[in-house]
C-alpha cells in the first residue's frame, strides 16, 4: 500500500461527503474519527427487508416492511395539549396502515402527504392496521447505488448518537466502501484462514451481508485479525525479554526447604509437587521465568509462594511479595513469618500504614522477603539482589504496576498468583506472554460447602441458623457490599449502619466489625480475636474476600448477594469450609430478574471456580469481570472473549508458527495492534452500586 493510499484510509472523516463539522463531532462521540475508524464500526444487528410486504399481507405482532405513500397526517392534543398523538396513513395500493406516535410532537411537518416511507414494525389490527411507534426512512431521490443500501436486502443496525439517523449513517458507510474498499489490503504475511474471507471482502460482508450467517463470518475474520494483532505482541514482549535478560539461577539447594516442609504440619498435595517442580525449572532457567499461578480457593497457592521464595531465598537473593488490600498483605506476613522466621530468615511488612522498623537492619543477616502493597512501588523499596516477584490477585494490579515492581531489580523472576480462575480465552490473551502453572486438587482436609439462595424475607429463618451453628462452637461471617452509605430505596445495606441490628439478632455471641477503612492496629486486634475465637461473627466488607484463612468458620451470609459478580461470591464463600467441618454459605439477594437469579443459582449448583468464571465471563464480559483499566485488557471492536476461544487458540497458533519462521517479519493486521487499546471513557471506574472495601 502507497503511502497515500495509507494516508486516504486514515484520513479524517470530514474528507467524506456529507460530513461537516457538525456530523464529524457526532461521529466522534462513536470513537469515530477517521476512515478507518468508520469501515469498522460494528453492526449491532442486522434488520430483515428482503422483502417488502404488502398491508394486505400484514401479520398480527409480525415483523414487517411495508412501502408506501403517506396519504394522510396530523396531529391530536388534549388534555390542555399536554398529551398528543401524532398519526399517518401509509397506502401501498393494497390496504392502509396507521402508523402512531404518542407524545412526540415533533414528528409533525416531518412526513409530509405524497412523500414514501419505508416502515418497519409490529402490526396490531385495530380495524385498520396499526403500529406503534414505528422505525421510518423516507425515500429520497438519489442515485439507484444507494437505495440498494436501504432495502431488499438484510441492512445493518448500527450504534447511533444524538442527531444521527440509521438512513444517513448507513448511506454513508455504503459510499465509504464504494471509495475506499479497494485501499483495503491483507496483512502480511498472509495466513491460512480457512473458509473465511479476505479483509476486503469480510468489512462489506459486515456491513452489508447476504445473510446474518455471512456477517458473522465477516465478524469472525476481522476478530482474528484483532487476536492475531495481540498474540503478536505477547510474542515480542517475550522475544525482547529473551533478547536482553538472563535469568537469575534461583533453583535453590533445598536446605531450607527440608525443614520447612517438615515444620508444615501437613504433605504437599500432588498438584502442588507438581507445580513446585515446574517453578524450580522456571527459576533456573536461562531466561526469567514469567509464570502464572492459578488455582481454585483453597488449592494452598499460598504454600507454593512460600517454597519457591525459599528456593530464591536459598540462592541468595531476595524475594518481594505485593498483595493489593492491606489485610492480605498483613495475613500473609503472620503467615510467612510463622513459617520462616524459624528458618532464621527475615520478613518485612511494607505498607502505607505499617513502614517498615527501623530496627529491621538488624535482623537476620542475607536475603529475606519483604512483604507489602502498593507501598512496593515507591522508591524506597529497593531491595539489594531481587530475584523474584510474587505478585498475589494479579488481577487487582496493573500491567504497568507489574513492570515496576520488576524493574525493582535486574530482571528478577515473576510467578503472579490468583485465586480467581481464568477463563481459556483471558489466560490466552491478557496472560498470554506467561508460563500458566495450574493447582487443580485441593488439600483434603477441606471440608465440603453447602450454597443456598435466599429472599430478605427469610432473614429471621437465616439467623436462627446462624445462631444454631454459634451455638455449635462454629464461627461465621457477614458480609455487606457497602461501609457507610446505605440505600434505603434499593435495599443496598451498609457494614456499620447494620451492627446493632445484627448484635441484637445473634445476642449472646460477639460480634466485630472489619472493614478497610479501619486503622491498621484495629483491623489487626479484630482479626486476631476472630482467630482466637473471642470474637464468634465477623460484619465485613469484600476485604475479607482473599487471604482470611480460619478453619473453623464455617458459616458465611452474604447481603444484596446480586452485587457482586459470580467469581468475587465464589473467593468469599472459599473463607468458610476451611477446616474439617461442612461449611454453609447463605446468599441473601433481591434477584428480581430472571437473569440475576440465573446467576446465584450457578453458585448453588456448583463450587468448581473454572466453570463459575466461564458463567461470570458470559455474563459479565471480561471488561467488567477483570477491569479494562487493572488488566491492561484490548477493547475489542470484533473480538468476543466469551464466545472465540477457537479463534483466539488459532491465531495463538499461527503467530507462534510465524515466530519460529521468521519473528521479525509480522505486522498487526491493518497496521494497528489488537481492538483499541485505550479503553472506554469510564473503563474501570467504580460504579454507585459497587461494594465498598
Amino acid at each position: 500500500m502507497s503511502q497515500i493510499e495509507e494516508a486516504d484510509l486514515e484520513s479524517q472523516v470530514t474528507v467524506l461527503r456529507g460530513v461537516g463539522a457538525e456530523r464529524a463531532a457526532q461521529l466522534a462521540r462513536l470513537e469515530i474519527r477517521t476512515v478507518h475508524d468508520l469501515l469498522r464500526h460494528r453492526p449491532r444487528g442486522y434488520e430483515d427487508r428482503t422483502r417488502i410486504r404488502r398491508i394486505a399481507e400484514l401479520q398480527e405482532g409480525e415483523l414487517a416492511v411495508v412501502s408506501g405513500r403517506v396519504a394522510a397526517q396530523g396531529i391530536k392534543r388534549w388534555r390542555g395539549g399536554s398529551r398528543s398523538v401524532f398519526e399517518l396513513v401509509l397506502d401501498d395500493g393494497t390496504g392502509r396502515l396507521h402508523c402512531c406516535w404518542w407524545d412526540q410532537p415533533y414528528h409533525e411537518g416531518r412526513y409530509p402527504v405524497g412523500s414514501e416511507l419505508i416502515v418497519c414494525g409490529k402490526p396490531r389490527l385495530r380495524r385498520p392496521w396499526t403500529v406503534d411507534h414505528p422505525d421510518v426512512e423516507v425515500v429520497e431521490p438519489e442515485e439507484e447505488g444507494a437505495v440498494s443500501a436501504h432495502v431488499h436486502r438484510w441492512v445493518p443496525v448500527y450504534p447511533l448518537t444524538e442527531g444521527m439517523g440509521q438512513r444517513w449513517l448507513r448511506g454513508l458507510i455504503w459510499r465509504t466502501l464504494e471509495r475506499f474498499g479497494p485501499l483495503i489490503q491483507e496483512p502480511k504475511p498472509a495466513f491460512d484462514l480457512g473458509d473465511l474471507p479476505d479483509r476486503a471482502a469480510a468489512i462489506r460482508q459486515l456491513h452489508f451481508p447476504e445473510s446474518p450467517a455471512q456477517g458473522e463470518t465477516a465478524r469472525q475474520r476481522l476478530a482474528l485479525d484483532e487476536f492475531l494483532a495481540l498474540q503478536h505482541d505477547l510474542q515480542q514482549r517475550r522475544r525482547r525479554l529473551q533478547e536482553n535478560a538472563r535469568g537469575i539461577p534461583c533453583a535453590g539447594d533445598n536446605r531450607l526447604m527440608r525443614p520447612f516442609l517438615r515444620c508444615l504440619g501437613f504433605a504437599l498435595t500432588d498438584a502442588q509437587t507438581r507445580v513446585l517442580r515446574e517453578i524450580r525449572l522456571g527459576l533456573g532457567g536461562r531466561w526469567p521465568m514469567r509464570r502464572l499461578l492459578q488455582g481454585d480457593v483453597g488449592s494452598g497457592k499460598t504454600v507454593v509462594a512460600g517454597a519457591a521464595a525459599l528456593m530464591a531465598i536459598e540462592s541468595g537473593c531476595d524475594v518481594a511479595l505485593m498483595a493489593p488490600t492491606e489485610i492480605l498483605a498483613e495475613q500473609h506476613a503472620l503467615t510467612f513469618r510463622r513459617w520462616l522466621e524459624p528458618l532464621g530468615l527475615r520478613v518485612e511488612l511494607r505498607t502505607h500504614s505499617a513502614k517498615p522498623v527501623e530496627a529491621v537492619q538488624g535482623g537476620p543477616p542475607g536475603p529475606g522477603l519483604c512483604i507489602g502493597t502498593h507501598a512496593l512501588l515507591e522508591s524506597g523499596f529497593s531491595p539489594p539482589n531481587l530475584g523474584l516477584v510474587i505478585i498475589d490477585e494479579q488481577h487487582r494490579f496493573g500491567v504497568a504496576q507489574r513492570e515496576r515492581l520488576v524493574r525493582k531489580g535486574r530482571y528478577p523472576h515473576l510467578l503472579v498468583m490468583t485465586a480467581t480462575p481464568i477463563p481459556r480465552t483471558l489466560g490466552l490473551t491478557v496472560y498470554g506472554d506467561l508460563d500458566v502453572s495450574i493447582l487443580d486438587a485441593a488439600p483434603p482436609s477441606r471440608g465440603t460447602v453447602k450454597t443456598f439462595v435466599r429472599s430478605a424475607e427469610r432473614l429471621p429463618k437465616v439467623w436462627a441458623f446462624v445462631r444454631q451453628q454459634l451455638a455449635a462452637g462454629r464461627q461465621a461471617y457477614v458480609v455487606y457490599p457497602r461501609v457507610e452509605e446505605q440505600d434505603l430505596k434499593t435495599g443496598l445495606k451498609a457494614v456499620t449502619a447494620e451492627q446493632a441490628r445484627l448484635r441484637e439478632a445473634l445476642a449472646p455471641h460477639p460480634v466485630a466489625l472489619l472493614h478497610g477503612r479501619l486503622p491498621t492496629p484495629e483491623k489487626d486486634e479484630v482479626m486476631a480475636a476472630f482467630r482466637e475465637g473471642r470474637v464468634k461473627v465477623l460484619m465485613a466488607t469484600s476485604v475479607i474476600e482473599v487471604g482470611i484463612d480460619v478453619p473453623n468458620a464455617t458459616v458465611m451470609v452474604v447481603e444484596n448477594a446480586e452485587r457482586y459478580g459470580l467469581a468475587q461470591l465464589h473467593q468469599l464463600r472459599g473463607r468458610i469450609g476451611r477446616g474439617g467441618h461442612t461449611g454453609h454459605c447463605i446468599l441473601v439477594a433481591a434477584a428480581r430478574t430472571r437473569e440475576a437469579r440465573r446467576r446465584l443459582e450457578v453458585l448453588a449448583r456448583t463450587t468448581d471456580g473454572f466453570r463459575i468464571a466461564e458463567e461470570d465471563l458470559r455474563l459479565r464480559g471480561p471488561g467488567e469481570l477483570l477491569g479494562q483499566s487493572q488488566s491492561g485488557l484490548p477493547r475489542f471492536r470484533f473480538g468476543d472473549l466469551a464466545a472465540d476461544l477457537d479463534l483466539v487458540q488459532r491465531a495463538r497458533a499461527l503467530v507462534q508458527s510465524q515466530a519460529a519462521r521468521s519473528p521479525h517479519v509480522f505486522h498487526p493486521p491493518g497496521g494497528r495492534t489488537a481492538g483499541d487499546t485505550h479503553g472506554s471513557p469510564n473503563a474501570g471506574q467504580k460504579r454507585n452500586t459497587a461494594p465498598d472495601r
